[in-house]
């Protein structure tokens, strides 16, 4: 079975828990401390709780698992989504942004296809 799905699910919780981070502890560049839609603290924690909860059942071994895979993917993308390609800071923050997109495309293509996680 590939590792390739924990990967991915591993990135998104180390690049958001960094995101939190420099949130709290005011490290530049840092994510803002709320968006129009919601607080930035609590929707992190939100986006590290689905990808916990995708890691610890299996990323594509199971519906439920493909789902909090899928969605731990679209909150990351929230964060890391081709948006930021536009951002203002993205000469700072391209590096999260690049792997952040890629653990997200991944997630979701081997969640559509979880033949190709036991290939990869």
């Amino acid at each position: 079975m590939s590792r390739l799905p924990h990967a991915a699910l591993g990135a998104l919780i180390i690049l958001q828990l960094t995101m939190l981070t420099s949130l709290y502890a005011g490290v530049m560049p840092h994510p803002p401390r709320a968006i129009p839609l919601f607080a930035m603290g609590p929707f992190l924690g939100l986006a590290l709780s689905l990808a916990t909860m995708a890691l610890v059942v299996g990323p594509t071994g199971s519906l439920l698992g493909r789902g909090l895979s899928v969605l731990a993917a679209l909150a990351a993308l929230l964060s890391y989504g081709p948006q930021k390609w536009l951002d203002p800071a993205i000469g700072e923050i391209w590096p999260a942004v690049l792997l952040g997109q890629l653990a997200a495309f991944a997630l979701i293509v081997l969640a559509a296809r979880p033949s190709l996680a036991l290939r990869a």
